[in-house]
């Protein structure tokens, strides 16, 4: 890691809308301590639409992101789409629903806004990898295919019951005795080329993650068929293919499609943590 340093041209900070409707206090409390310790333009956009407006009209300044892990991919995806993250670090301040920011807290981003807003003054620059799909998505973290069933629920509208929707894709990930094949997916995974599964042999849930050590993802294909059941591997690129599939992508469920490639680019962009 190496020291964020004083932003050249101040702090954008954005305000995710979401954020100011749950958490007002939080969100003046990081503004105040953002405001007091460099020159920082403060955004209140009221839509996606001016939320990546505001993102574009940057200039120089550092974006500081104040909102939620979507809040987070979408700025990520936004400055990948303009090949904006090599222009520098992000910066969040996580503020939302409780189990709205898990990505948050496993990228190292502390959880308490003081806290989260003084590592963008003061924190360093941590390299991320970053997973690009053929639709040019982003997946900052990890994405997962899971079985039909969970994958048809769909979460809940809004992002406070977003909780709720994960204890239900927990109590689906395995499919009930007897289900046979009905929750499992028929697809063919690819990973560098090598299959670890293909559409003869049902699969349970897929699971694509970046890898702690930078330079592959970590591929686990599950078929929930006993011993052996489990087929991992570590890959530059998965390509995944077959029957009508969903997946969540870090915080967003993305689906369906047929067909869906994702590339590892380490350390595609930087984020501030604490030193």
């Amino acid at each position: 890691m190496s020291h964020a340093g004083a932003p050249v041209g101040g702090l954008l900070v954005l305000v995710d809308p979401v954020a100011r409707r749950l958490d007002g206090e939080s969100v003046r409390i990081a503004k105040d301590v953002l405001s007091a310790g460099a020159a920082a333009k403060i955004c209140l956009p009221d839509s996606q639409e001016e939320f990546a407006r505001a993102l574009a009209r940057r200039g120089h300044r550092r974006p500081v992101i104040v909102g939620d892990d979507r809040a987070l991919a979408r700025a990520v995806g936004l400055l990948h789409r303009e090949r904006g993250l090599a222009e520098g670090a992000l910066s969040l301040v996580p503020v939302g629903a409780a189990g709205s920011l898990g990505l948050a807290g496993a990228l190292g981003v502390p959880l308490s806004a003081v806290a989260a807003a003084r590592s963008v003054l003061e924190g360093a620059v941590r390299m991320c990898d970053l997973l690009v799909d053929d639709s040019d998505g982003v997946v900052l973290r990890s994405l997962r295919i899971p079985p039909l069933r969970a994958a048809a629920a769909g979460p809940p509208a809004g992002p406070s019951v977003w909780s709720a929707y994960r204890s239900l894709v927990r109590t689906l990930v395995r499919p009930a005795a007897g289900a046979g094949d009905a929750a499992r997916l028929r697809l063919r995974v690819e990973a560098d080329g090598v299959v670890l599964a293909d559409v003869d042999r049902p699969v349970e849930d897929v699971s694509v993650a970046t890898g702690e050590d930078g330079g592959l993802a970590e591929v686990v294909v599950r078929t929930g068929g006993g011993a052996g059941s489990t087929v991992s591997a570590r890959a530059k690129t998965v390509s995944v293919s077959g029957t009508d599939f969903r997946y969540r992508a870090d915080a967003a469920m993305t689906g369906p499609v047929r067909r869906r490639t994702w590339t590892l680019h380490p350390s595609a962009w930087a984020l501030t943590v604490p030193r």
